[in-house]
């Protein structure tokens, strides 16, 4: 892979590269954009089988962070962390206070967070070594409900535009992944009267969501056959790929995973196909609307007003797509960019 090639495809920024033998530390930050303000974005712990597939994903992910913030009306860029590893190891305090000294040395063009294996105790060792971290305990803590709530207003939206109601009762929604933002979904969705169909490659998850909801299991490759109305990815992203295409049997794909669209065409392939699509960096926006929260001191009950703002968001997105004739991705892309030109043409005065 060359580096400044990718880089330039993606249009970032900066890409900054940390190791530390001590802990084996082997950390990775990419900078999207900073012209709304700091490059905020979580810390995404992940055995990646090699560092390129790291890089690519912390370029995906940051890139998807600027234009979530953007469309969320948030003053922040767009920024991701990686770490290479095991996240289930328990030795962690060297591990965190490593990548917080990598943070610190970006002087706060870089905010991180908790994400995909990491938590706010993983925070409180970041926060050890740098004040450009959020997701703390006694603040905003764990983003997930905030997230789910988000999405779940955004899979309601989403219905209305396809179905005339935003009612979900009787619904059958596939969930892919059982983690913290699909337990509280899963929450939201049985106390409407949805239908719920599970599944995860962690089968301890499974059961908590199976026994909290009544939800069928199934297992991880067989989600995709199942019958059902909603598609709603909360796992890894790229789901949404040549091989899923031909085997999803709903109308409606509404989930909290970043990256769903293995690649932009397969956008354009569910608009073909006559599914509606909720963007995922504005569906699943309610994390970063948390931590922004958390920035400014807001209570739960505002950065829950606020993510529920998804919801209209997203109906104004597919009113664009409508009537510009393009898939709603291509919507929500045109909206954050109109945002961030807007605002970065602003002269001082």
């Amino acid at each position: 892979m060359d580096l400044f090639t990718t880089i330039a495809t993606f249009g970032h920024e900066q890409i900054l590269y940390g190791y530390d033998a001590s802990c084996g530390y082997r950390g990775i930050i990419a900078i999207h954009d900073t012209r709304l303000g700091p490059a905020l974005g979580g810390t995404r712990f992940w055995q990646y089988a090699n560092t390129d597939e790291a890089t690519i994903d912390a370029l995906r992910l940051a890139r998807g962070m600027t234009y979530k913030s953007a469309v969320a009306g948030l003053n922040l860029g767009g920024g991701k962390s990686v770490i290479i590893g095991d996240n289930k190891r328990a030795d962690r305090e060297a591990l965190f206070r490593a990548h917080g000294r990598l943070i610190e040395t970006l002087g706060g063009r870089y905010i991180t967070a908790e994400d995909i294996g990491t938590s706010p105790a993983d925070m409180e060792h970041v926060r050890m070594e740098t004040s450009h971290v959020a997701g703390l305990h006694g603040r905003s803590g764990d983003p997930s409900p905030v997230t789910a709530y988000g999405v779940y207003v955004g899979m309601k939206a989403t219905a209305k535009f396809r179905w005339g109601s935003d009612s979900l009762t009787g619904r059958t929604v596939l969930v892919q992944g059982c983690g913290n933002v699909a337990q509280n979904l899963c929450d939201h969705l049985h106390a409407e009267g949805a239908k719920l169909v599970v599944t995860d490659i962690d089968a301890a998850k499974v059961k908590r969501v199976v026994e909290a909801t009544g939800a069928k299991a199934v297992a991880p490759d067989a989600i995709y056959d199942q019958p059902g109305d909603i598609y709603s990815p909360n796992a890894l992203g790229a789901t949404i790929n040549d091989d899923t295409l031909r085997r999803l049997k709903v109308e409606v794909i509404a989930g909290g995973a970043n990256n769903q669209l293995a690649e932009a065409r397969h956008g354009d392939a569910l608009e073909k196909q006559g599914l509606s699509y909720a963007p995922d960096y504005v569906i699943n926006g309610g994390g970063v609307i948390n931590v922004y929260g958390e920035l400014l001191q807001w209570d739960l009950d505002r950065a829950k007003r606020k993510a529920a703002q998804i919801y209209d968001t997203l109906l104004t997105i597919y009113d664009i797509a409508k009537r510009q004739g393009i898939p709603s991705y291509q919507a929500a892309d045109h909206m954050a960019e109109q945002r961030i030109g807007a605002v970065a043409g602003l002269r001082k005065l």
